[in-house]
């Protein structure tokens, strides 16, 4: 490994004068800075951050804790995250927990013991008390979720809104049995969606419990079961609302298999927006959210916050609206007894 001595070999001066230089150091000289960089690069040093840390120089290192980087929602923001703080010279490091509260626990420690200077979480539903402490100590936002005990540093997305509008625009085109497919209530986002769809639904005398369908967002099948589950009711839904990026995905697919024709025999509003949806069909309804905007708001939040050095973060929200993207998916309601879809599904699991 490349060291400080080497290079100082290479310019015939002392270790400590190119530990000044690579440092920033006002008393060395900016030619000799230059020198120093040149052939730091030429040789191909690299910085022992560990030794760096121990003489107290700070970290550079975000750290990011997300449920599952396969959904969008947190690659997505991840990529804007990773933009937003290496403009300022600082590095993100990503961790996913499956929504495993000791996974989640285990990542704090290594995050904590890498001297990270601060860290963004998509939090679990109920963070072990140990990462709880342990947030406590350092700066730290919550994004999209909010857990009561991490305190009120949080940016997100307004989720009753979100299905309110999915619900009004099925409302508006004459559908009254409209189910929901979304993420488990023990989640923050999951019991604000469901909100927002049951007011919408019990405003217009049209909620029915059985319509409803919860479980987790990062269950790849369970769109599909869920699907299956609500076509085979007696009176099966003319239109369904998802509150979950995953939920769409497989939902759609469920669609496609089954040949189940959209919006004919059901009406489908999905969540969020993946470059996908347009295409999909007839062209995807949707909620569009702002997940690249309000990662980058969150990001610049945060830079400034640290530039104060703090050990702890003033209290801030900061709730970003939804958009309802109308395609071809959708279209007014026309009454009929039994659909197509629900005697495929009745005939399928006859057979099966």
């Amino acid at each position: 490994m490349v060291t400080i001595k080497d290079i100082a070999a290479r310019l015939d001066v002392s270790a400590s004068t190119v530990g000044r230089a690579l440092a920033d150091d006002p008393r060395i000289s900016s030619a000799m800075k230059q020198k120093v960089q040149e052939v730091a690069s030429e040789i191909g040093y690299v910085a022992n951050r560990a030794a760096r840390m121990m003489r107290g120089v700070s970290s550079n290192l975000v750290g990011l804790i997300v449920p599952d980087i396969r959904n969008s929602f947190y690659s997505t923001i991840a990529h804007a995250l990773s933009k937003c703080l290496e403009q300022d010279g600082f590095q993100l490091t990503l961790s996913e927990t499956d929504d495993d509260r000791a996974v989640e626990l285990r990542h704090v420690r290594e995050l904590v013991s890498a001297n990270v200077v601060g860290m963004i979480l998509v939090p679990s539903a109920k963070p072990l008390p140990e990462t709880v402490r342990l947030l406590k100590s350092m700066p730290h936002v919550q994004l999209l979720r909010q857990h009561a005990a991490l305190g009120e540093q949080w940016f997100g997305i307004d989720d009753p809104k979100a299905l309110a509008l999915a619900v009004g625009h099925l409302l508006e085109l004459g559908h009254r049995r409209i189910a929901y497919v979304g993420p488990s209530t023990d989640l923050p986002t999951g019991a604000a969606r469901i909100k927002g769809y049951r007011e919408a639904l019990v405003s217009a005398k049209a909620w029915d419990a059985a319509l409803e369908v919860c479980g987790s967002p990062s269950a790849t099948d369970f769109g599909r079961d869920a699907l299956r589950r609500l076509l085979a009711l007696a009176k099966p839904p003319t239109g369904l609302v998802l509150g979950a990026v995953q939920h769409t995905h497989s939902v759609l697919d469920e669609c496609i298999s089954r040949g189940i024709r959209v919006p004919e025999e059901l009406s489908v509003v999905g969540f969020g927006d993946e470059p996908g949806f347009r295409w999909w069909g007839p062209g995807l309804t949707t909620i569009g959210l702002p997940v690249s905007e309000l990662a980058t708001a969150c990001g610049l939040w945060f830079l400034h916050q640290l530039r104060q050095r703090p050990t702890t973060l003033p209290d801030y929200r900061s709730m970003s609206s939804p958009t309802l993207v109308v395609r071809g998916s959708t279209r007014a309601q026309v009454h009929v007894t039994t659909s197509a879809a629900q005697k495929r599904v009745r005939s399928k699991s006859t057979t099966a």
